[in-house]
């Protein structure tokens, strides 16, 4: 299905960004310590009747090298606000952490362990680990789509040449990441990725390079996401295993979990073109999946605050989208259109 900002006028306007009183907050909650590293993620519980809720697991963006879950404060409150979803607003470690030995393959084992923790866990906050949603925008989103395509190739081998798959940070008690994989323990049921990152394309447009400013900023030096004895030119498979869209199994095989893919028209970073090739090659593998395009509006529309270079500011930008999201949740979890 093809959908333009043009359309929002169709979902109802809410009218809070953010009510308190409408939900319960655990902050900083304690989820896996990887090499010591401590991850957490705030979870938010409807304050309503229902005994148990859907649950929306949330990634932020920022390069794999910017940001933590706080720049996603504001739109997990206005889901929790206007919605009736549990939502885990989620960290995950950066490329430069742990003096920059960070590797990307060790990000996705976060994303992959955070989604098993809240399914071993989240009943203790009134969610219903077997109605699970993942969201995320741009980095965020590449990771939710690596949960989706991904989520079968688990491994207690580390990730290299011989061996193309992940290990999650968090694995259930007395399981291993072979144990998971073998009951598919990764699968949810809806997955909205906005302005999705391909990090394959980065990979070749020079994403490790020094000259990369998201390193810069973040006051690292740019190397090599797996390790600097591996390079894109000698070790394609590793960086193939990390693109989603060289991973989508055809749906007689394995079949995907309804998405929706959001952009702005104006997206100089992921841009239209390249959401909507990926939106078609979901459909052409055989699997549901809406496209929703953002008129006017470029990168980073969901983030919390206002960034002037993108020029983006959520309260003006985020709310529409953040509709259409719960609309597209609604569907999926209550046949509400």
């Amino acid at each position: 299905m093809l959908l333009t900002g043009s359309q929002r006028c169709e979902v109802p306007q809410l009218i809070k960004n953010n009510d308190p009183e409408k939900y319960y907050l655990e902050k900083n909650v304690l989820w896996a310590s990887p090499q010591g590293f401590d991850l957490t993620m705030d979870i938010y519980t409807p304050k309503s009747d229902s005994e148990s809720y859907p649950v929306v697991v949330m990634f932020h963006g920022g390069g794999y090298l910017l940001n933590d879950k706080s720049i996603m404060d504001q739109p997990a409150a206005y889901l929790a606000t206007n919605s009736e979803y549990v939502v885990c607003n989620v960290n995950y470690r950066l490329l430069s952490d742990n003096d920059n030995t960070t590797t990307l393959d060790e990000i996705v084992g976060d994303a992959f362990g955070a989604v098993l923790w809240v399914k071993e866990n989240i009943a203790d906050y009134a969610g219903d680990n077997t109605r699970v949603a993942v969201t995320g925008d741009s980095a965020g989103g590449h990771l939710c789509a690596m949960i989706v395509n991904m989520g079968t190739e688990l491994s207690s081998r580390v990730f290299s040449p011989e061996s193309l798959k992940f290990s999650p940070t968090y694995l259930p008690a007395k399981e291993s990441a072979e144990d998971v994989s073998a009951k598919d323990g990764l699968d949810v049921q809806a997955a909205i990725l906005s302005y999705p990152y391909d990090f394959y394309e980065g990979a070749i447009n020079g994403f490790e390079s020094a000259l990369n400013p998201l390193w810069q900023v973040n006051g690292a030096i740019g190397r090599g996401v797996f390790g600097d004895q591996y390079s894109l030119v000698d070790n394609q498979s590793m960086y193939r295993a990390v693109s989603p869209k060289d991973n989508i199994p055809l749906s007689e095989n394995r079949h995907l979990p309804p998405q929706l893919l959001t952009v702005g028209s104006e997206d100089p970073l992921v841009t239209p073109e390249s959401v909507k090739a990926y939106h078609a090659a979901l459909q052409q593998a055989g699997h549901e999946a809406q496209y929703w395009e953002y008129v006017g509006k470029s990168h980073a529309f969901l983030d919390s605050g206002s960034n002037l270079i993108l020029g983006s500011n959520f309260e003006a930008d985020a709310p529409p989208a953040l509709d259409v999201i719960i609309s597209f949740l609604d569907e999926t979890f209550y046949g509400e259109p």
